[in-house]
C-alpha cells in the first residue's frame, strides 16, 4: 500500500486508547487502521472531514490521526475545530508533503505532531502512544446513563447506590455503550474496541 512501509506487532499495551483515523484513501485507511489495531488500539475510521468532526463530537478520542487533504471539510479546518475544544484530542497530522513550511503550518493550526507520508507503521504507533500519554482526560470522571454509572478512573460501576462488580470485558463493553451517548454501536465496532 502506498504510504506505509512496515507493520508494528502487538506490544502488550491495553486497547483502552481511542484513536480516530481520518483518511480519504480507503485502502490506505484500512492498512493504517489494521496496523493500529494490531498494536492494541481502538480505532474508528472517517473518510472525509465532515465524518471526522461528527465522530469526534460523539466520542472522546485520545488521538486523531488526520490526513491534511480530506475531501468535504478540509483537514486544516478539522484540525482547527478540534484544537479549539480544551478537552479535545491530541492531533497527529499526516500529509504527502513533508516540507518544513508544511510542517510549520500544520503545527500552527493546532496539530500536536506531524508525520509525512510514506511512514513506517512502527513510527506512527510510537507517535500516537506518545501523544496519548500527554492527552487531556478523554472522558468525564464519571459516565452516567439513566440510573447506571461507571467511573473509569476507579474501575467501578453500579446502578443507583449499588456497586456492581464487572469483569474487565463487561466493564469495557459498558463503557463503550455509555460513551456512545445513545448512538447505535454495531457489534463489529464493539468487537474492535472492547
Amino acid at each position: 500500500m502506498r504510504g506505509v512501509m512496515a507493520f508494528a506487532g502487538r506490544d502488550g499495551h491495553d486497547g483502552s486508547m481511542r484513536v480516530l483515523l481520518a483518511e480519504d484513501d480507503a485502502a490506505l485507511a484500512a492498512v493504517i487502521a489494521r496496523g493500529l489495531r494490531r498494536s492494541a488500539l481502538a480505532v474508528d475510521v472517517a473518510h472525509d472531514g465532515e465524518a471526522a468532526l461528527d465522530k469526534a463530537r460523539l466520542v472522546a478520542y485520545d488521538v486523531v490521526v488526520l490526513d491534511r487533504e480530506l475531501p468535504g471539510v478540509h483537514g486544516d479546518v478539522v484540525c482547527r475545530e478540534l484544537h479549539v475544544e480544551d478537552s479535545g484530542p491530541r492531533i497527529l497530522m499526516l500529509t504527502a508533503s513533508g516540507s518544513v513550511e508544511d510542517r510549520v503550518e500544520g503545527l500552527s493550526l493546532g496539530a500536536d505532531d506531524y508525520l509525512p507520508k510514506p511512514f513506517a507503521m512502527a513510527e506512527l504507533v510510537a507517535r500516537v502512544r506518545a501523544l496519548a500519554r500527554r492527552s487531556r482526560p478523554a472522558h468525564p470522571a464519571r459516565l452516567v446513563w439513566r440510573d447506571i454509572w461507571l467511573d473509569p478512573a476507579r474501575r467501578t460501576s453500579g446502578r443507583r447506590d449499588t456497586t456492581i462488580r464487572l469483569t474487565n470485558r463487561e466493564f469495557a463493553l459498558l463503557e463503550e455503550l455509555i460513551a456512545s451517548n445513545g448512538a447505535i454501536v454495531s457489534s463489529e465496532e464493539l468487537m474492535e474496541r472492547v
